[in-house]
């Protein structure tokens, strides 16, 4: 496994590791884009992070789940931050893998029992749901950008931020 290309671009107001990890643990939703045939297709989507590579579980018969059977590249964007001085957000790309059976039916996955365990914390009340509709997909980041326009001079943090 090959480490994220490093951010060269914004690194004033990059997020440092920690900064990111913590950030990805609070956020709840994140946009997913897709290539389809038919153009880009952006849809919002829960995840789990855990520190090196981002789980998505997605409808096996939804366009995403199409999409990326015929081209696995992803761009996932978490953003956060009603006010200019306060966007924050991180941007992961690379290519998506499938994990476990499609759909997910409950075979027993060492993989995925830390994950499906992390992401039943973060949604259900820690009741993991296996529907047999859904299946994991992993993200390990070729590309990770960060902004935190917090750090930006002459901001503020306000309480709370």
């Amino acid at each position: 496994m090959t480490a994220p290309k490093t951010q060269r671009r914004g690194r004033a107001i990059a997020m440092t590791d920690d900064e990111r990890d913590a950030y990805l643990a609070e956020e709840r939703t994140c946009r997913v884009a897709t290539n389809g045939t038919n153009g880009p297709h952006a849809t919002p989507l829960w995840f789990h992070w855990d520190g090196t590579a981002l789980w998505l579980t997605s409808l096996v018969r939804a366009q995403r789940w199409a999409d990326l059977e015929k081209d696995p590249r992803i761009a996932v964007v978490v953003d956060s931050g009603e006010e200019y001085d306060q966007l924050r957000g991180v941007e992961l790309r690379g290519r998506v893998e499938p994990v476990g059976e499609i759909p997910r039916t409950g075979e027993a996955n060492p993989e995925l029992e830390r994950v499906e365990q992390a992401f039943a914390d973060k949604y259900s009340g820690g009741h993991v749901v296996i529907d047999g509709r859904h299946a994991w997909l992993r993200l390990v980041p070729e590309k990770i950008s960060s902004w935190d326009f917090r750090k930006l001079p002459g901001t503020r943090q306000r309480p709370g931020g």
